[in-house]
């Protein structure tokens, strides 16, 4: 019989592989950088601050989604990666 330790070692470096399994098998489609942006515009539109348009003097950011667009503009102006618009 194996000591407990021995087998504490094997079941963490199966679970290692699996996750390692999982990573290789989803590739992100958004970059973590993007989904900052994102999260950062959120903010703004949650603050009320969140403005549309050049310069942002336009209007307010009415809707999540205008927000959520806008964020992944950015992060597209900035050259994260992100998949490219619907036509």
């Amino acid at each position: 019989m194996q000591p407990l330790s021995q087998v504490v070692r094997k079941l963490l470096r199966n679970q290692h592989l699996g996750e390692k399994r999982m990573a290789k098998r989803r590739k992100r489609r958004y970059s973590r950088g993007a989904g900052r942006e994102v999260e950062r515009e959120m903010r703004r539109y949650k603050r009320g601050t969140a403005r549309s348009g050049r310069g942002g003097r336009a209007g307010r950011v009415k809707s999540r989604r205008q927000a959520i667009a806008i964020g992944l503009s950015k992060a597209r102006k900035k050259g994260k990666k992100v998949p490219k618009k619907r036509a």
